[in-house]
């Protein structure tokens, strides 16, 4: 449906089509309608998703915890963002909103693009669940590990 019209398009231009230029422009007629529906709708699932983490219900998610319990949960809360920064932005807000520590915050900001359902679904066809796993447990907890032993340290935390 989209490579007529970005045909169409192409050739409305004075723009030979077989030249590289006139590929340029049909390739970003042709694609650009599909990331910016692609972007609309991550942006409005997780303004939804944002909407039920509501400030009260992540500082009940979190009361209690220590901060090495609370980076895991952040980080383990942004594997279900489907891709990256761009679909966590609204839990970081919602996070930001409800006082949660900046180091838990960024903990979810940094594992969103690290660790998503489409990077362990591949790493699990093509390398089985152990290798998946152990992805899924370096990209979370490692970097949480790493920040309590730079804590122990006496190193500024982030």
């Amino acid at each position: 449906m989209l490579d007529p019209a970005a045909e169409a398009l192409v050739a409305a231009l004075p723009v030979d089509r077989a030249s590289h230029l006139g590929g340029a422009l049909q390739f970003f007629f042709y694609d650009t309608p599909k990331v910016l529906m692609l972007l609309i709708g991550v942006v409005f699932v997780m303004g939804m998703v944002n909407s039920y983490f509501t400030p009260k219900r992540l500082r009940a998610l979190l009361a209690g915890r220590t901060e090495g319990v609370a980076n895991v949960i952040a980080a383990t809360l942004s594997i279900v963002t489907p891709f990256c920064s761009c679909s966590v932005v609204h839990l970081f807000i919602g996070f930001v909103q409800a006082g949660v520590p900046l180091g838990v915050t960024f903990s979810l900001l940094i594992s969103a693009p690290m660790v998503n359902g489409v990077a362990l679904t591949l790493l699990f066809s093509m390398f089985g669940w152990k290798v998946a796993l152990l992805y899924m447990d370096l990209s979370t907890q490692g970097r949480c590990h790493q920040r309590q032993g730079s804590a122990r340290r006496g190193c500024a935390q982030p």
